[in-house]
């Protein structure tokens, strides 16, 4: 039986997500800030799957009818953030079932294309995180962000000068980088959460090395989707709780389960790349002597 086609709508300005919405006439073509009050019901034909060429930021308020939002472990109820970046699907929510108590800022890249913050932006990991890993905050903390957003609102429907995207940008660049202190909190007060999530990807890790059927390397990717996270998240939390991301754990382990080998058994170098996964066994040999400081065979030679 031939699949139903998905109908996916790319919007690609603001004034064109505008119109979707029934919203008046945006005041300024890159940035937009819309109270998800003043959405009204959605026609059937563009209840769809929407991608939008935006960054969102969104604040939701209240949970009824969002228990699919994803709050497996929370600390605050004040607000719940979530990040979008662009080229994203997102499917519209149901009319009975929409959150309307909330905000979502979006803007477009060129926007701060020229500014700094264009290039650094892609280093706020949580624009790809999951929805299920939102960011929630505390009363002062979500009174700090609504004034930022307040902030870039009336600078955008004042009238626009020369310093205005100057000031947009500012105020976006401090938005999102409270956003990421506030994050580190979060992963700081869910010691208990992070702790379980921890040992459950040490469990994961260390079985991948301990089963000889499994060829390759554990990727970042995989060992995230094991543990129904995100890539980004899982490496952000990590580093928070142990200093290190996923990559870095799976290095070390790699070559505690390489010194192992080269210890306890006379396989030979290429042998010992192809178990653990390796393609190459120059690529092993490389990795070992840049954690280890000597090279596989010199490691080997210092136990003889």
């Amino acid at each position: 039986m031939k699949k139903e086609a998905i109908n996916i709508k790319t919007i690609n300005s603001v004034s064109e997500l505008h119109r979707l919405l029934s919203l008046p006439k945006p005041s300024h073509p890159l940035i937009t800030l819309i109270n998800h009050s003043d959405v009204s019901t959605i026609s059937d034909e563009n209840k769809e799957r929407l991608l939008l060429n935006f960054y969102n930021i969104s604040i939701k308020r209240s949970f009824q009818g969002q228990m699919k939002y994803g709050k497996n472990y929370y600390d605050f109820d004040e607000g719940t953030m979530s990040f979008v970046a662009p080229n994203q699907v997102i499917v519209v929510d149901e009319d009975d079932n929409r959150n309307k108590d909330g905000w979502s800022l979006l803007f477009h890249p060129d926007l701060i294309r020229n500014y700094p913050l264009g290039k650094t932006i892609k280093n706020f990991g949580f624009f790809n995180y999951e929805v299920n890993e939102a960011l929630h905050l505390s009363e002062e903390e979500d009174k700090l962000i609504e004034s930022l957003v307040q902030n870039i609102e009336k600078e955008y429907q004042s009238r626009i000068d020369t310093f205005s995207q100057d000031v947009m940008v500012s105020n976006l660049e401090l938005l999102l980088n409270y956003c990421n202190r506030f994050y580190n909190r979060q992963f700081t007060t869910r010691k208990m959460a992070n702790n379980d999530l921890l040992s459950k990807f040490e469990n994961l890790l260390s079985s991948f090395f301990e089963d000889n059927s499994k060829m390759g390397l554990p990727t970042v990717t995989n060992l995230a989707e094991q543990l129904h996270l995100s890539p980004s998240y899982l490496s952000d939390m990590l580093r928070t709780v142990t200093g290190q991301n996923t990559q870095q754990h799976i290095h070390i382990k790699l070559i505690e389960k390489a010194k192992d080998i080269l210890t306890t058994t006379n396989l030979s170098i290429s042998e010992i790349a192809f178990e653990l996964g390796f393609e190459y066994a120059q690529s092993f040999s490389k990795l070992f002597k840049a954690k280890s400081g000597v090279s596989p065979l010199e490691y080997r030679k210092s136990f003889n």
